[in-house]
Parts: C-alpha cells; structure tokens; sequence
C-alpha cells in the first residue's frame, strides 16, 4: 500500500469500491484528453475556415505519420507509468523514484532520436511514400517538419502524466494541459489571422504549447509532489530498471506503432482519392479522435486500477475492475451513437465552412458508419486497459497485428468496390475495430496471462 505521506498528491486503488475509483479517476482525464485534442482540433478549424480546405488537408495528410512517431514515445510512457503502479501498489517506493528518473533519461534520448528522424525524412515520406497530392505537399511537409521538433515535449509530457496516473494523480496534469490548450488557441489565432503564417503558424503555436504543458508539469511535480522528491542516490542509471522499462514499454510502443503504421498506409489509400475526400477523413478523424479519447479516458484509468491491484496482489479486484469498465463503456456508447445519427452534421460543419457542401456531406454520413461501430470500439479499450495494466506482454503484439492488418487489408478491398468507393475507407474502420474488438475480449478470457499475478 502507497505510503500516506504522497496521500494528497496520489490515490490508492487497492482498497474501495471499484466502480467509484474508476469513475472519479477517469473524470480528469476526459477532461485532460479533451484538451489534448484541442491541439489537433483547433489546428484544424482554423486550418479550414481560416486558411483554405487545402490548408485543412495538408494538415490532415501528415497525421498518419506524424502519430507514428508520437505512438512510440506514447507506448513507452504508457509502459513506464505501469511499472511505477505496479511499485506504488505494494508501497516500493524507492523503486517509483528509480524509476522516475531512469524514464526521463530514456525518454528524452529516445524522443531527440525520433523527432530528428522524423524533421530530416518529413519530405521524402510525403512525396515518395505517402504520395501526397502535389498542391498541398508543401505545406504538408513545413507543417510535420516543424511538429516533429517539438516532438521532445510531448514525450516528456506523456511521461510526466503517465507517472502520475501510476500513482493515482489524474488531475495534475489536467491543470497544465487547460493553460497550454488556451495558450495553444491565442497563438494559432494570432499566427494565422494576424501575421498571415498559414500552415507554419499552427505548427509552431502547437509545438510552443506542447512544450508549456511538459515543463509545467514537470517544474510542478519536483516542486511539490511526495512521490518525485529524489535524492542524489536515485539518479544513477539503474540498468535493470531500464530493462523493464523498454520491456513493457517497448512493447506498448510496438503495439502503437504498428497502430500508426496502418494509418501510415491506410493514408495512401486517403491521398489516391481528390482533396474533397482527403479533407473529409481528415475532418472525421479530428471528430473520431474526440470519441476514442473519452474510451482512452476508461483505459487509462483501468491500466492504472489494475497496476495497482496487481502490484498488491489482488486479482479479484481485477475482474471487478474488467466488469465496471465494461457497464461503463456500454452506457457511454450507446450515448455516443444516438448523438451521432443525429447531429453528426453539427460536428463536421464545426470544422469545415458549410459552403463546402461536398466536405460536409462526406464527413457527416462517414461519422453515422462509424458510429454504428462504436460498442466493437470500446471494448478494444477495456480490454487494453485490464491486460496492460496487468503487464501482458504479449497483448500489445496480438493488439496491434491485428489493428494493422485489418487497417491494410479492408480499406484497399473495400474501396476497390463500386458501390462503396470512397465510403469503403470508413467501413473498413469499423470492421478492423470489430476484429481487434474480439480479439481483446478473447485475449481476457485466456488464462496464461494471470498466471503468477494474482
């Protein structure tokens, strides 16, 4: 049990009732992941009603790529803050802190390294992999360039925050991602309205706002939090602890990476297609984002419940855990889908002027398909949460093959129909969450993951 010093600044879930846990945990970071987007969202919207709809395109045909190198720095946040749930559960506390300061090592070694790769090859993946169309390949490419320089404080904020789930904090870093979400909105208007600086202007008010939150956060966490008061004997490299570190998380970086991957692939498929339909997937992705944000909310919280159960050797809280989350997805669902079918209109048109009449009518049946998947989605995120709060490690691997290959298989298939075409692309999301879906509830369900943890 967590010691009672870090009380104010943590939250211990191994003793209460599920269900309360879970839901108090997760409120923050629905709000958090709210905010989150609010990069992407308000990049969008102006990039769209401000700029042009090739502008809103450009933007939109690097996100694939541009999560690819994010879903790695992500995965092995994610990976890090179980480890620290896992320690916190059964009250180490001197291996939280061996932790914490082996993470910020590896993390900013591994995010200088990708976000580098990704600045010098932005270009040639642009043109001569993804195929971007040539009237927005410009902007495209000054746009992921300048993204990827700031990929350093998303890492280092993504690690901060996984930290301080591990140890029952959801609200920390909430607080600083609202003021750099504010920040992030003056300086794209400001930018982009006032200095006329186009696509360059969101990418440098979003890597600006980026790099706020991680240094709040982290300048906050040293300052005042129990759990991060480190003594000179924690900073040596420990490396054992980074063993276990890139163990888990490399392996949860595999699983996103192979996630973005597919997007990656699925986005020649995007780019074949006119800037109408371009800008439309764009448009649903930003809405799609928002939603799968809120299940992320519920696997997050779940990861964190069940490190900490595991850490103190409750299993049975576990499936207690798996049950609530399950209810919780079900309701929030089934909210989502009716509120879908009946304005999904309302959303697109948030992001796009209603004078592109084509746009609006793309985005907003695509968003009535997608909705229509939305339980298959959730259980994707319930069963992530359990088996990797439980360090499943190989979950991750069968997660994300099977992510990949439904995202490279269908879309291609799907979209070669004619009397799908383009609307194949977002029927093929819908039955890849199907697949990965089952294959969650599945995994679950098998018996050599619990071996040794309860």
């Amino acid at each position: 049990m967590a010691q009672t010093s870090t009380k104010k600044y943590s939250k211990d879930m191994t003793v209460g009732v599920p269900y309360k846990l879970i839901l108090s945990f997760m409120l923050p970071m629905m709000m958090g992941n709210i905010f989150q987007q609010f990069y992407n969202i308000v990049d969008t919207i102006i990039a769209g009603r401000f700029i042009d709809a090739k502008a809103l395109a450009a933007v939109g045909s690097t996100g694939s790529i541009t999560n690819l190198f994010f879903a790695l720095g992500n995965g092995l946040a994610t990976g890090i803050g179980i480890l620290v749930s896992h320690s916190f559960g059964r009250g180490d506390m001197k291996n939280v802190r061996k932790i914490i300061t082996n993470a910020f090592v590896m993390v900013s070694v591994t995010a200088l390294f990708v976000g580098g790769l990704g600045f010098v090859c932005s270009g040639f993946v642009l043109r001569n992999f993804l195929h971007t169309p040539a009237d927005i390949v410009d902007d495209a490419t000054a746009y992921m360039a300048i993204t990827c320089i700031g990929f350093i404080g998303t890492a280092l904020y993504n690690t901060i925050s996984y930290i301080m789930r591990g140890v029952g904090d959801s609200r920390t870093p909430l607080y600083f991602l609202m003021i750099s979400s504010f920040i992030n909105v003056a300086m794209d208007l400001l930018f982009v309205i006032v200095f006329g600086m186009g696509v360059v202007g969101l990418a440098v008010a979003t890597i600006t706002a980026q790099a706020l939150s991680a240094a709040g956060s982290i300048t906050y966490a040293f300052l005042k939090n129990p759990v991060f008061k480190i003594g000179k004997c924690d900073w040596g490299l420990d490396f054992d602890v980074i063993k276990k570190c890139y163990t888990l998380g490399g392996s949860m970086a595999l699983q996103s990476g192979l996630i973005a991957l597919s997007f990656v692939i699925l986005q020649r498929v995007i780019n074949s297609f006119d800037y109408i339909v371009v800008a439309a997937f764009t448009t649903t992705s930003k809405i799609e984002n928002l939603v799968n944000m809120q299940f992320k909310a519920l696997q997050d919280s779940l990861s964190t419940y069940t490190g900490q159960n595991i850490g103190a050797k409750k299993g049975e809280r576990v499936k207690q855990g798996f049950r609530s989350g399950m209810i919780m997805m079900v309701i929030y669902a089934a909210v989502m889908i009716v509120v879908m079918m009946l304005f999904s209109d309302v959303f697109v048109k948030i992001f796009i002027d209603s004078s592109e009449t084509e746009i609006v009518r793309f985005g907003s049946t695509a968003m009535k398909i997608l909705s229509a998947f939305y339980l298959p989605l959730g259980a994707i995120y319930v069963g992530r949460g359990i088996l990797n709060g439980a360090g499943d490690a190989k979950f991750p691997l069968i997660s994300g093959i099977a992510e990949m290959t439904g995202r490279v298989v269908f879309p291609a298939f799907l979209c070669s129909l004619p009397f799908l075409g383009a609307w194949g692309l977002w029927v093929a999301t819908g039955v890849t969450w199907t697949i990965v879906g089952v294959t969650a509830i599945v995994r679950f369900n098998m018996k050599d993951w619990r071996k040794g943890l309860f």
